[in-house]
């Protein structure tokens, strides 16, 4: 992943030098277990714990042999002496490279849950701040019935607690071990080793295994990397269209000193939701390439190997970035109420067609009638410019079923949101218990 989208504490996890070291605690681990068991004498142990892989030494190797597990056995042997010959008893290079790899994906999880609790808190924190923040619901892009800027928030917060449980879910699948030797029949190291080396290691067991470590657990933690992704972009779409200029409901910070176009000295774009949206589309073909490596042939081919170089490091690097920048941007964005009830009121009042069908349904109309008759006004009201609540008022049969003070409640929005609390109370989002607020 390129340096700008690298923030160091995950680009770290991702270095070759780490790569490596978990390679070698692999390696030193498998040789405690074979200590115990009396197969490598204490004395050359105490030379494999001081084991060392210099990374120039062993890409110099790997030039040589075109074998990344050979170099680095060879360039670790160099810094043991003889006792090198105990190193990777028993094991195949699967073993100690779906074994790391195991370990590196559980430690990029623990991140990305960090990250992840990070934004539930801000989104439901400004969740609550808006909680009664009047806005238009839009379905199709065409204005609905009213909302609140709240409760659109509170459906990302519930969907992102929703990822977390995933998350986490992944991180347990991925995080497992196989000391299993090659195709995995443990001929020649025991089961009871593999399990030991792996409880060590902090790491599941791959029950069964042949040569690998099953790729099914690797393409359903980058699924769920790419749900996440896709939540983010979800988010980003809707800023993205509530600062259009028509709209202006809603808009990303805009510090001093920022420039929006090269061209235009009075633009503001929506540049970091724009990001965040392309960002995904990377996300989403990560998570396509880890279900193409599920089916390899007989015990295993290499062919997923090559890709996995790439699209695990960046995979879980872009998703820290994502969640961290998408996080500064809820946590930063700029609300306009005015604007969200202006445009709420622009229709005339049209977005309460349904409760005045509703209403003249348990007045005693037939639905369909009642539909049709709602639906002339509706429309006769918005092509000659008049207010719906006039139009609708002035027809005899709606006189005869409901009274003035009634259709003057069906248009106050405050009557059609009065179950609002009892969605937050759900999600567990109440003002004096949750943090931040």
């Amino acid at each position: 992943m390129i340096d700008r989208y690298t923030r160091p504490e995950m680009g770290a996890l991702w270095t070759d030098e780490a790569k490596i070291q978990q390679w070698l605690a692999v390696e030193l681990t498998v040789c405690e277990a074979w200590v115990r068991r009396g197969r490598i004498p204490a004395d050359a142990m105490a030379s494999i714990r001081g084991a060392t892989c210099d990374l120039d030494r062993m890409r110099e190797i790997e030039r040589e042999t075109d074998h990344d597990v050979i170099a680095f056995l060879r360039a670790v042997g160099e810094s043991v002496g003889d006792a090198a010959r105990y190193i990777h008893l028993g094991l195949t290079s699967s073993d100690v490279v779906d074994t790391g790899l195991g370990i590196q994906a559980r430690n990029a999880g623990a991140l990305l849950v960090a990250d992840l609790d990070q934004m539930i808190e801000v989104v439901g924190a400004r969740a609550l701040e808006h909680k009664r923040t009047l806005t238009i619901g839009r379905s199709h892009g065409m204005h609905a019935e009213p909302t609140t800027f709240g409760l659109k928030l509170a459906v990302i917060y519930d969907e992102l607690r929703r990822h977390r449980v995933r998350l986490e879910l992944a991180i347990s699948d991925i995080a497992v071990g196989q000391i299993s030797g090659a195709v995995g029949t443990h001929a020649h190291i025991p089961p009871d080793l593999e399990e030991e080396v792996c409880a060590d290691l902090g790491l599941g067991v791959e029950l069964a295994s042949n040569q690998i470590v099953q790729r099914d657990r690797h393409a359903f933690y980058l699924s769920v990397l790419a749900g996440i992704a896709g939540t983010l972009e979800k988010v980003t779409v809707e800023i993205r269209h509530l600062q259009r200029t028509e709209v202006g409901e809603a808009e990303e910070f805009f510090g001093e000193g920022n420039q929006g176009s090269s061209a235009m000295p009075h633009k503001r774009n929506p540049h970091q939701s724009e990001r965040i949206a392309g960002l995904a589309r990377l996300m989403r073909g990560y998570a396509q390439t880890g279900f193409e490596n599920v089916p390899l042939w007989h015990e295993r081919d290499i062919s997923h190997s090559s890709a996995e170089r790439i699209i695990f490091p960046d995979a879980c690097i872009l998703l820290d970035y994502m969640l961290a920048e998408t996080t500064e941007l809820v946590d930063e964005l700029v609300v306009y109420p005015q604007r969200m009830k202006t445009n709420l009121e622009s229709s005339g009042g049209l977005i309460y067609s349904q409760r005045v069908m509703l209403a003249l349904v348990d007045a005693g109309m037939d639905r369909q009638a009642a539909y049709k008759l709602v639906q002339k006004h509706a429309h006769a009201a918005w092509d000659e410019g008049q207010t719906f609540q006039d139009v609708i008022a002035a027809d005899p049969i709606v006189q005869e079923r409901l009274s003035a003070e009634k259709l003057d409640e069906l248009f106050d929005p405050w009557q059609q949101l009065e179950h609002l609390d009892a969605t937050f109370d759900r999600l567990g989002l109440r003002e004096s218990t949750h943090v931040g607020t």
